[in-house]
């Protein structure tokens, strides 16, 4: 399982900031450029990704205030969990970790592991930035 990570600090409590993840509708202003084709219930959000695959993600898992879980719905490329943790950092900001965990084999993590690794810093960074 290859497993990417990227953390950022956010300037909200965090019940702002799981309230905004907790809503799928939230996630495409967290999107890079290449993603379109975008629709989204709170729970769910399919997408397109530019020269890549088409995708589904569901929440399947919520702890409030803790943890965000996503996963394909439909079938994907290959088996994938998108988690979001926030936690208090005890001054009014919160410590949010994006982590992508994928099961890739040896030539598809030469190949996907270094846009997977761009798209959690890009997500995380804009979620500072929508938040800020």
């Amino acid at each position: 399982m290859t497993v990417i990570e990227s953390v950022a600090t956010i300037n909200r409590p965090v019940d702002q900031v799981y309230a905004f993840l907790a809503d799928m509708n939230n996630h495409q202003q967290l999107m890079p450029e290449n993603i379109y084709n975008w629709t989204s219930t709170t729970d769910e959000a399919n997408f397109t990704i530019q020269n890549m695959a088409k995708l589904t993600l569901k929440i399947s898992s919520r702890i409030e205030n803790q943890e965000l879980i996503a996963v394909p719905s439909e079938k994907a490329p290959f088996d994938l969990e998108l988690k979001w943790t926030v936690s208090d950092n005890g001054d009014g900001t919160t410590i949010a970790t994006h982590i992508i965990s994928a099961d890739l084999n040896m030539m598809m993590k030469m190949l996907a592991a270094g846009p997977l690794q761009k798209l959690a810093d890009h997500q995380t960074s804009r979620l500072a930035e929508i938040l800020a």
